[in-house]
């Protein structure tokens, strides 16, 4: 007989029914009284809709999504979030392609809750969360509750704890998102803690929010930290928060640095993806004072890095690698796809699980690093993102790197274009601070002294360069 999936809020409404759950506005929601709206949602969705169906979420960073989302977990359905702000063609698509029998907008008047439907198995699928990488139409993550849940038992593992049931979280990246979803809101039910939501990041209303309920953990994106240490007011409203988290795209290091330098405290590094609920590596588990690296892979997370020809350049201490896979000779600081395992990576994706782990449960990220002398992971690209100059490994995140460092840059993005004589060469689209602003020369000299020629970037300074709601640039759109 096949193991009951969790249910977190029945069991943080068990543990502490009184403790508040979740603060939007004037709003105080307790785990009882979630539980309670929970257990009506449930009922509402399996009366309209049969186990296994789809049921999309097109909600906002709202009380509501967290009532349906976790309805449709309890009633054994599919849910499949939606972000209420893509573009419609967007929207129809991932509509079209789960399936969804039933559309839950925030104008769903709930009765009280009648029978339950029986509890899911942990091995039932719970989640499709849409993605669309580097290009193509988004592709929806088969995740089960089994998935979702490892991810917290994972980070459980690590002492500190990044999250205890006394926090009080910030719920500002949206549950759209795996990060948003999972790593924030399925954090706080886990541990029965305390969120609180911020519906749309503003820099000044959320540290007035962090202030007023004596926030103790951020979950964070880079745009996030940034735009806080430009307010004033950010050392007194940070001074309270115990574990500053960020993830979903790379960290500036001078970020980290004036946050370090203000808060006396690190920000967490998190590398992960949406096919692995997220949470993949951190550097909570190595260095929290590290900066450029994304620290070592979570407790039950096997992680590898391999050449394109299967040959393991470096496997972290906890991954067994099977007889089958060869082992490179010297593994030093060669770049190699990161490949992983473990009870939170995905099924494949809806509807036939393609592109899934393999038969030993392996799974190619798509993303390449490599090790340090530490023993720690540094992320370098995306392997689609590769510009080849006369045959030569270009990595656009190296050429960022140097860019972002200049003092008058403020956001940049490397893509490779033709070129008739050596294939391809790097462009970077650059946006810049003004009075004086730099010039495509200044920028281009800047990166002279500090990459080899073959490196050496296009570069065209745009207004702004376009991103996802979590602040990720879309590459394919330039």
């Amino acid at each position: 007989m096949e193991e009951p999936a969790r249910d977190p809020v029945a069991e943080a409404a068990g543990r502490r029914p009184g403790r508040p759950a979740l603060i939007a506005g004037d709003t105080v929601v307790t785990w009882s009284e979630l539980d309670t709206r929970v257990s009506a949602a449930a009922a509402w969705i399996a009366s309209r809709t049969r186990p296994g169906d789809r049921v999309a979420l097109m909600l906002g960073t709202t009380v509501d999504f967290a009532v349906f989302w976790f309805g449709v977990l309890r009633a054994g359905r599919v849910a499949v979030p939606v972000n209420p702000g893509a573009p419609e063609d967007e929207r129809d698509h991932v509509l079209t392609d789960s399936g969804a029998i039933l559309v839950v907008d925030g104008s769903t008047d709930v009765p009280a809750a009648g029978p339950l439907p029986p509890v899911p198995n942990k091995n039932d699928l719970a989640v499709l969360l849409y993605t669309s990488g580097t290009s193509g139409r988004p592709k929806g993550a088969m995740l089960t509750h089994a998935a979702l849940a490892a991810n917290h038992e994972q980070l459980d593992r690590i002492e500190p704890a990044v999250v205890g049931p006394d926090d009080v979280v910030l719920l500002a990246v949206p549950f759209f998102h795996a990060y948003g979803l999972n790593t924030g809101l399925g954090s706080v039910a886990h541990h029965a803690a305390t969120g609180v939501l911020a519906e749309r990041f503003d820099p000044a209303g959320s540290l007035e929010l962090i202030t007023r309920h004596a926030v103790t953990v951020t979950v964070g994106v880079p745009g996030m930290y940034q735009a806080w240490l430009g307010q004033a007011g950010a050392a007194a409203a940070l001074s309270g928060v115990r574990t500053a988290v960020c993830g979903a795209a790379p960290l500036e290091e001078r970020v980290a640095a004036r946050f370090r330098s203000l808060t006396g405290r690190p920000i967490l590094i998190g590398y992960g993806l949406t096919e692995t609920a997220p949470v993949l590596t951190t550097t909570a588990v190595s260095d929290r004072d590290k900066r450029g690296s994304i620290g070592r892979p979570l407790p039950g997370v096997e992680l590898l890095l391999r050449t394109p020809s299967g040959a393991v350049l470096w496997r972290d201490g906890t991954a067994s690698v099977d007889e089958d896979l060869e082992v490179a000779e010297s593994a030093g600081t060669d770049p190699g796809e990161i490949v992983v395992r473990g009870p939170n990576v995905f099924g494949g994706y809806w509807p036939d699980g393609r592109d899934g782990p393999d038969a030993g449960g392996w799974w190619p990220t798509g993303d390449i690093a490599y090790a340090d002398g530490d023993g720690d992971l540094v992320l370098v690209d995306r392997i689609g993102e590769l510009i080849l100059v006369n045959g030569f490994n270009v990595y656009p995140a190296e050429i960022e790197r140097v860019l972002i460092a200049h003092p008058r840059v403020t956001g940049v993005a490397v893509v490779g274009v033709p070129d008739r004589v050596t294939g391809q060469r790097p462009h970077a689209y650059v946006t810049v601070l003004d009075d004086p602003a730099p010039s495509p020369t200044e920028l281009q000299v800047h990166c002279s002294a500090r990459l080899a020629r073959f490196k050496l970037p296009g570069v065209e300074i745009v207004a702004e360069l376009p991103r996802t709601p979590i602040g990720k640039i879309r590459k394919r759109d330039l």
